[in-house]
């Protein structure tokens, strides 16, 4: 064999271990890290109309007429004594309050900003649990309504029991567990 493609196979055969290298090192830095989260799409005025809509996930509702005088007892201890309810709060939730986990009881104000929820010391909201992935999930306000996303998570996101798998609807009071912590979004 000629020095010449001795070298070429020498240096064909240094690039693939290189390769290698870089490859597990990409592979230990997105195992510690978790991968890089993905930029939301902004709209723009002229936004197609044709854009597919948030899954909304259907609430229980509570009947409202008793079925015997304790029932009756029981609706009007609950809203709050015989005077008349007011109306419902009307626009998006303004807090996330976390109802059960390491963090029980804190609450957090929202901003129109979108906020990120993980491991990752770069979110907005920081649950340190092994259930919990880096960039496990994100709260956008979109046409008034906060929208839950799943970035992908390895445990997943459950609203109300149910994993998200696609971007849906929260309404305030519906339970959101990501790991072993839960919130609520309230007015």
């Amino acid at each position: 064999m000629s020095e010449l493609t001795l070298l070429v196979l020498r240096l064909a055969f240094l690039l693939v271990l290189w390769g290698f290298v870089f490859a597990v090192v990409y592979a230990l830095k997105s195992d510690l890290f978790g991968a890089p989260v993905r930029k939301l799409k902004q709209a723009t005025p002229n936004q197609d109309a044709a854009e597919p809509q948030p899954y909304v996930a259907p609430v229980a509702a509570t009947p409202l007429s008793p079925s015997s005088p304790d029932q009756a007892t029981n609706i009007i201890s609950t809203v709050g004594g015989p005077s008349i309810p007011s109306a419902a709060p009307s626009g998006p939730a303004s807090r996330l309050v976390i109802t059960s986990g390491p963090k029980s009881g804190v609450e957090v104000q929202l901003s129109s900003d979108p906020l990120t929820i993980g491991r990752s010391s770069e979110s907005s909201l920081v649950i340190r649990d092994e259930y919990t992935s880096t960039h496990h999930a994100r709260l956008v306000l979109q046409n008034g309504q906060w929208i839950l996303h799943d970035l992908d998570s390895t445990n997943g996101t459950f609203l109300d029991n149910v994993r998200v798998t696609r971007p849906v609807a929260v309404s305030p009071g519906s339970t959101v567990t990501i790991g072993k912590t839960s919130f609520e979004l309230r007015h």
